[in-house]
């Protein structure tokens, strides 16, 4: 369990203590008002002539008492007693007359001093509420400069090295600082320093949180966890201050490793521009600076930072001697994802025909994150469909939920966009089949998924590939070129349907123009600038500093590269018409079909004689 750094207030406090006595003694004294009858003196000594006066009790000039019979529906009356020779000279004129008296303590403390308290206690109440949401959680206003780290240790984690695969080069670097944490003499007898800083770089999901949380299972000192959103705040100076105080905390429990998730919220690259400036958040990252500078570099505090942002990251933090140690947790290859299926499986009921060297090969390019979504979706499927253990069909099932989305039952194609849908899909597959027999056609379907999709084709690398050609991407193209192509050659005319399709071969095509320099008209030359990033977002293709007839031969290059993927593929698709009509019509009436259904549609392709190819050897295997 985590030890918070602050011990929460109580609740129940004086302050509330005094409301409530206060608020007893105000309705006390309006029930009793409202319950008594005030009785001018006057008609008081008119009922007393009259001897219908009970009885009567003094407290000074106020005199309360009871009717012999009652007046209006009440026995009792209060009235304050007139001097004598005032209310003898009033009498003697018929004047109805009543003294109120001198105002008492309370009186007077109700009068002046109960608005102004009820005013001052309204607005502390609305700027104590207010600087809690501030402060996320930090309290009263003392103490929204405080750091809100967390605090783990050993048996707090439970998690280990053991529980982190994937990543063996970023854990191999990473036993480095637990070995100068248990081990600090023997390097400082070498003359050599622990490390100020690591900062642990990837994509989203890769595991760089997992990692952190398997350091201070190891580790065995005081783990600080915190996020780089919890030190920027509406006020200045308050994300330096909380900077300050998690470096005094650390320096009294050191050795220790301190833990900033998101650095990127709080390190980000100061802009020289002053409209682009945050007085906050660069106070913030100056004062994270000064610390890092600053604190004694043999008092073991190590600092780990996690971030899928590098780029963003201000060029004072990545500097020797601060985060100089920048480890990349990358996706994971087929053996990683192998391994890191087996410790997510440790806990469901696997089938005995579950091969998960089979699953990590269809899920190339899926992190830590995504893989372990996969075994809770496989789960998922197994218990809908109230299975006793989870088979190799519903991790397959899950991972088409994942890839292609939740399928739409609900969608139902009318039976000319179902045949349309049938040939577009099938030119899909195959093209693909032909074109890189490494990339196995996994399945098509012409059931809708996902948001707009009405079918789809699904086809994964048998292994994975850091490197690809030119003759490579142009093949990507013309199966992405395919399913328009199909439709072109069958019907004669255009859908909406490659939309997608369009984008992703432009893309590619754009490319291999701007960035890889694969056109012979502009050379080996690179026209934009793809800084590192781990979102996979693009920023844009930089044209500002192009000539305008460059970015015009870029358009036309583009342009160029895309229609000969797609005459590619009608080519092709023109010359095996029948088989491609025969496939449609399979895909029609099955609406899905695997792998072993396709290869013996496609089986006639492999026996053909090679002569008999329209297209270049190198696009035919």
């Amino acid at each position: 369990m985590a030890m918070e750094t602050e011990n929460k207030k109580f609740a129940f406090s004086y302050y509330h203590i005094f409301l409530g006595l206060l608020t007893i003694l105000i309705l006390r004294s309006c029930m009793e008002g409202a319950s008594v009858n005030r009785l001018p003196y006057s008609e008081f000594k008119t009922h007393l002539e009259e001897g219908n006066v009970k009885s009567v009790s003094l407290r000074g000039e106020l005199a309360t008492g009871e009717f012999k019979k009652p007046i209006d529906g009440k026995t009792t009356f209060q009235t304050t007693i007139v001097p004598p020779e005032i209310a003898g000279e009033l009498d003697k004129h018929g004047v109805v007359y009543e003294s109120h008296g001198q105002s008492s303590l309370f009186g007077n403390f109700i009068l002046f001093f109960l608005p102004t308290i009820l005013f001052i206690g309204f607005w502390y109440f609305i700027l104590r509420r207010g600087l809690k949401g501030i402060s996320q959680g930090g309290g009263s206003f003392m103490s929204i400069g405080k750091s809100k780290a967390k605090i783990y240790v050993e048996k707090d984690t439970k998690t280990t090295f053991k529980d982190v695969a994937g990543a063996d080069e970023a854990l191999e670097e990473l036993r480095e600082v637990i070995d100068f944490l248990k081990n600090a003499d023997n390097v400082k007898s070498l003359g050599g320093k622990m490390p100020k800083g690591i900062l642990l770089v990837g994509s989203p999901g890769t595991g760089k949180t997992l990692i952190a949380k398997a350091i201070a299972g190891e580790a065995n000192v005081p783990f600080f966890s915190t996020s780089g959103a919890e030190f920027v705040e509406m006020f200045v100076g308050v994300g330096a201050a909380r900077v300050r105080d998690l470096f005094e905390q650390a320096k009294k429990t050191a050795p220790c490793i301190i833990f900033i998730d998101e650095l990127d919220a709080m390190g980000k690259t100061r802009h020289s521009n002053m409209i682009s400036g945050n007085d906050e958040k660069e106070q913030t990252l100056n004062q994270l600076l000064v610390e890092m500078d600053g604190f004694d570099t043999q008092g073991g505090i190590i600092i780990l930072a996690a971030t899928n942002r590098p780029e963003m990251i201000d060029p004072a933090l990545l500097r020797a001697g601060r985060f100089d140690r920048q480890v990349v947790v990358d996706k994971p290859d087929r053996k990683g994802r192998t391994d890191i299926l087996k410790i997510h499986t440790k806990k469901v009921k696997m089938g005995e025909h579950v091969d998960l060297d089979a699953i990590a090969g269809l899920t190339p390019g899926f992190t830590g994150a995504d893989l372990a979504n996969l075994v809770n979706e496989a789960a998922i499927i197994a218990m809908r469909d109230k299975a006793t253990s989870i088979g190799m069909d519903h991790f397959t099932r899950a991972m088409e939920r994942i890839v292609a989305g939740i399928e739409k039952k609900s969608k139902v194609l009318n039976a000319k966009e179902k045949e349309i849908v049938s040939f577009h899909e099938m030119g899909h597959a195959l093209i693909g089949y032909c074109l890189n027999r490494d990339d196995k056609i996994h399945k098509v379907s012409i059931i809708p998924h996902g948001i707009g999709s009405m079918g789809y084709t699904i086809q994964r690398p048998t292994e994975d590939r850091y490197l690809m050609t030119k003759e490579d991407l142009e093949n990507k193209m013309a199966v992405f070129m395919a399913g328009r192509a199909s439709e072109m050659l069958i019907f004669g005319h255009l859908s909406t349907g490659a939309a997608d399709d369009l984008v992703k071969a432009t893309n590619i095509a754009r490319e291999m123009v701007m960035r890889f320099g694969m056109t012979k008209e502009l050379g080996f030359v690179s026209y934009e600038d793809a800084g590192p990033t781990f979102l996979e977002v693009k920023e844009g293709f930089g044209r500002a500093s192009l000539a305008d007839h460059t970015a015009n031969e870029i358009d036309q290059c583009v342009k160029k590269i895309v229609m000969d993927a797609y005459d590619r593929a009608y080519a092709f698709l023109e010359e095996h018409r029948s088989l491609l009509m025969t496939a449609a019509e399979e895909l029609r009436s099955k609406e899905t079909l695997n792998e072993e259904e396709l290869h013996k549609i496609f089986q006639e392709l492999d026996q053909r004689p090679p002569e008999s190819a329209s297209m270049d050897e190198s696009f035919i295997h």
